[in-house]
């Protein structure tokens, strides 16, 4: 979603303002801009729709300069992308950035437009920047004057706010929106996502809702919307600055495809003790005692995250066999689920700060479910709202379309399944062995995948010009159909749809002919029989076959089909040697269409607004 990115110390602000923004990039965008206070102690801005290289076009034209100033990059919510809707926003002596949605901006509105105040956007955020002048008009104090306007906005924001009046001093603040303060020995910033200042520094304070905090060159306090003093931890973020980088590949979400390996070993240290095989999830807060409480398990996400929870509901039923519901986030807090205290809500999310998935736990700790997260970012608003989390160890996830993150958080519903079956003793110490051993298995696998992607590549040289594409999966490959398909659309713009494979004769079978490409999983099992005989039904019908297939080649899908092996992972992380193969067509696919493949249109890499 949009970018924030403040800056307050000795250095060029317009430099740290605009590189910061460069690396929220991958929020998604439509319009960019800068306000600086200049050395005439005044506030320029200068602002645009677009990309960034336009905004640094513009600041080429108009250039500012100052050491105290905030950026943004806006993502449409109220108003079409435009230069008057881009941020920041002006009125009187104070300039605005605000991510988020002023759910009563038009009442607040409708009470200035009585005073006499013009606007000249459409955007709720105006209404922020034009209450506060006139907050401060009628009080001619600025703490007070900002104070007065968050306990009139309901909904969601992260502001930071310049002051002609008060030019050494940036104010911050959040409700339901991601805002953190990085700590510099050259000065200190805002940002709304941590890669924008990981470059200048590694210590940050991680905001809480309701938090109100002034910033200098020398120092900050946080303080509540009612003025109490806060002293919130500083936290080192162990992120490489490099692991936000391409490192040489082509896109972000190419280098992130082939970190996959990395990203599970990292994920499985975390918890695994090799020398005692056993897991170690303190965070998670999840002993023998809840567990044994536990009647029934609801997982909750949006997205990709939303098929690794579909995933998760098979490997959860099917080693731990308790009853598992999986619903959108976006779902469910409006059908007022039937949650207490013998229910455990598992919410996941890359970023944490997803807020249908935020809503989704608020709904859950209210109505006294047990509430668990399942996250990528550490300190982030899921993790901390949370009764216990358990981290996937990703790093830094740049391109929109989720890859690493995705496997990850299936690797994740795997470790769950086996600490939940060996502490309850539905799983014995040799089946935990067995499981632990096949994971411990599963990055050289993948590294095997990745080896042949040249061959995926092939494949999408060839179908690159299609329109449509139809997956098929069966039993805990019926979710990377959802995703495979996912993919393709997110980021190549063809219509793609994932089916249960069993489904096809009721309604897809009618949309096969020699044009429509149909991308079959084939796991070994009990259901692979099944899938041949669906394979038969699409060639009988003219339709192109591709086959993920596990072990060797398959005569019996076809001499024309067009195969692709993986090695054999197990029953339960089938689905992570699956998705990678897929993740590497979309990729190549949309790379040879010339598509934005880390940006693609309509996009937001954290949907932190309703």
């Amino acid at each position: 979603m949009c970018g924030i990115v403040g800056y307050i110390g000795r250095n060029d602000g317009v430099a740290v303002i605009v590189e910061g923004l460069k690396r929220l990039e991958y929020r998604g965008y439509d319009s960019a801009g800068v306000a600086m206070i200049g050395k005439d102690g005044k506030i320029a801005v200068v602002r645009c729709q677009g990309k960034i290289k336009e905004l640094e076009t513009r600041l080429e034209e108009q250039p500012l300069s100052g050491t105290v100033g905030i950026g943004h990059t806006r993502w449409a919510t109220h108003g079409a992308p435009s230069d008057a809707n881009a941020h920041p926003h002006r009125s009187g002596p104070f300039a605005v950035v605000h991510n988020g949605i002023i759910e009563n901006y038009a009442e607040l509105k409708e009470g200035l437009l009585a005073k006499g105040y013009e606007f000249t956007s459409e955007t709720d955020t105006e209404v922020i920047v034009r209450l506060l002048e006139d907050q401060w008009k009628e009080c001619n104090d600025y703490e007070e004057s900002v104070r007065r306007v968050l306990r009139q906005l309901r909904g969601s924001y992260a502001v930071v706010f310049l002051n002609e009046q008060d030019p050494d001093v940036l104010v911050g603040a959040r409700q339901e929106s991601p805002l953190i303060l990085g700590l510099g020995p050259d000065g200190h910033y805002f940002a709304s996502d941590i890669p924008a200042i990981l470059q200048h520094t590694r210590d940050v304070v991680l905001l809480d809702d309701g938090d109100v905090v002034f910033v200098t060159r020398d120092g900050y306090r946080v303080e509540s919307l009612e003025g109490r003093a806060r002293h919130p931890e500083v936290t080192v973020i162990d992120w490489n600055p490099i692991a936000a980088e391409k490192a040489g590949y082509k896109h972000f979400m190419q280098k992130e495809i082939f970190e996959q390996p990395r990203a599970i070993v990292d994920t499985l240290r975390s918890v695994v003790d090799l020398n005692r095989e056993v897991l170690q999830v303190p965070e998670l807060n999840l002993d023998a005692g809840l567990i044994g409480k536990i009647k029934k398990i609801y997982l909750v996400a949006c997205g990709t995250s939303y098929h690794a929870c579909l995933v998760g509901k098979y490997m959860l039923e099917g080693v731990c066999r308790v009853p598992v519901e999986v619903d959108l986030a976006s779902e469910f807090r409006y059908r007022d689920p039937l949650l207490g205290e013998d229910a455990l809500l598992i919410v996941v999310s890359q970023s944490g700060e997803t807020a249908d998935t935020r809503a989704a736990l608020k709904e859950g700790m209210e109505k006294g479910a047990h509430c668990r997260a399942i996250v990528n970012v550490v300190g982030s608003s899921l993790a901390r709202m949370a009764q216990g989390v358990l981290y996937t160890h990703a790093g830094p996830e740049i391109g929109v379309a989720s890859t690493k993150a995705f496997t990850t958080q299936v690797v994740a519903f795997y470790l769950l399944a086996l600490y939940w079956a060996r502490t309850d003793g539905t799983l014995n110490q040799a089946g935990f062995s067995k499981y632990l051993k096949e994971l411990l298995t599963l990055p050289r696998k993948l590294e095997e995948v990745l080896d042949r992607a040249d061959v995926l590549r092939d494949w999408a040289r060839h179908f690159r010009k299609v329109d449509h594409f139809l997956y098929l999966g069966r039993g805990i490959l019926y979710p990377i159909a959802l995703e495979g398909a996912l993919k393709l659309k997110e980021i190549s713009y063809v219509h793609a749809e994932g089916y249960a494979a069993g489904e096809m004769k009721h309604g897809p079978i009618a949309l096969i002919d020699e044009n429509m490409p149909v991308l079959v999983l084939a796991q070994k099992g009990d259901l692979y029989e099944k899938m041949l005989s669906n394979v038969q039904e699409v060639r009988a019908r003219g339709g192109r076959v591709l086959a993920v297939v596990e072990g060797e080649p398959d005569p019996r899908l076809g001499e024309e089909a067009w195969q692709f092996t993986v090695p054999e992972a197990g029953k339960w992380l089938a689905p992570v040697v699956f998705s990678v193969p897929l993740q590497l067509l979309a990729y190549y696919v949309a790379d040879l269409r010339g598509t934005d493949v880390d940006q693609p249109r309509n996009l937001a890499k954290s949907v932190t607004v309703e």
